[in-house]
């Protein structure tokens, strides 16, 4: 049933593509395929993406290779007459305006899985995916700029309620989507990862800078869905949730699929989520306060190792600390780690 619905899903999308791709303009309700959009976000330039997806040493590489290259960076990797998106907005509005959930898939064609849409009618959630953005596509350059640009103008053409905005995805897309969440707090209040998670403090999942980090420790909502017999990934599901816990993550929640493998949730999991995604965020003030004074200590820690190391003259063991440094704090090091990084290189 499934490969009849992708399949003839696939179908209506190429002909929408081919034939009736319009930009798009605030549509009726239902489901629209071969949407174009025409804005480039600020948000998603590429110099945007590199400052909060990368750590501070890689970012500062990629200024490097730029500079001795005599070349710049091309802010817009994308040409959005060629992208086309689906989308799917339901019959009524809500008081408060639409939900938006942006959805990542790991597959290359843009639909919506089944018996979705009787879950976002219920909760008033618009539903948008693009296409060409599955495991196959360039993480960097492609899958996470269209996400924002989605997002983007999906939040001008209807009205959308901030605080419910949402990006999610399934097994390789809901590890784009756990980083659009870390780098993007202030835009998306919280993230569907189903069947996908990775620890975060790592080069899969960077930290941002500190007021971006501070932010999604205290307001993001994280949901963790997993079939209870996708065994691997609920191993990666336990070890995420321990390190975004860790992290000093307030708003971490996981979820089962009774009986089921490795496939997208089913509509009673997605309720649940957006049930959990919608409510707030409980913080202890204090006991945020004494794990984020933890990690200082720790990252202090860390930047006395490297200084070490300089003073006693050994360069490229104090360059290993300082790039494991970078890896494990990302935004947080910087723009200490940064200034160490050209006081190491200078000859």
């Amino acid at each position: 049933m499934r490969n009849n619905v992708r399949y003839l899903s696939r179908v209506v999308w190429l002909f929408a593509a081919l034939v009736f791709a319009t930009p798009m303009a605030a549509a009726p309700a239902g489901l629209t395929t071969g949407v174009i959009f025409t804005d480039y976000p600020a948000i998603a330039d590429s110099s945007e993406l590199v400052r909060r997806l990368s750590t501070p040493l890689t970012g500062r590489q990629i200024r490097r290779l730029l500079e001795s290259s005599g070349k710049t960076l091309t802010e817009q990797s994308l040409d959005l007459s060629h992208e086309r998106f689906l989308v799917y907005v339901p019959p009524r509005a809500p008081p408060g305006g639409y939900g938006l959930l942006v959805f990542v898939p790991p597959w290359s064609d843009a639909y919506l899985p089944e018996g979705w849409a009787s879950i976002l009618d219920r909760f008033g959630v618009i539903f948008v995916t693009a296409a060409g953005s599955g495991n196959d596509a360039n993480v960097l350059t492609r899958r996470e700029p269209l996400a924002l640009i989605a997002e983007q103008n999906i939040a001008k053409l209807y009205p959308v309620d901030p605080g419910r905005v949402f990006v999610g995805g399934f097994s390789g897309g809901a590890h784009v989507a756990e980083r659009l969440a870390l780098a993007y707090p202030e835009i998306f209040r919280g993230a569907l990862l189903d069947a996908g998670v990775d620890p975060i403090g790592e080069h899969a999942a960077t930290l941002p800078a500190a007021d971006l980090f501070d932010r999604f420790q205290s307001t993001s909502r994280l949901f963790l869905v997993t079939g209870s017999k996708d065994q691997m990934r609920l191993d990666m599901a336990t070890d995420s949730v321990s390190s975004l816990r860790r992290w000093c993550v307030a708003g971490v929640m996981a979820d089962e699929i009774p009986d089921a493998g490795h496939k997208v949730a089913d509509p009673a999991a997605l309720a649940r989520a957006f049930t959990a995604l919608q409510a707030p965020v409980k913080v202890d003030t204090g006991k945020l306060a004494a794990c984020r004074a933890g990690l200082a200590r720790d990252m202090t820690g860390a930047f006395d190792e490297v200084a070490s190391l300089i003073a006693a003259g050994r360069k490229d063991e104090a360059m290993k600390a300082l790039i494991r440094l970078d890896a494990r704090f990302g935004g947080l090091a910087a723009p200490h780690s940064v200034e160490l990084a050209e006081k190491l290189a200078a000859p």
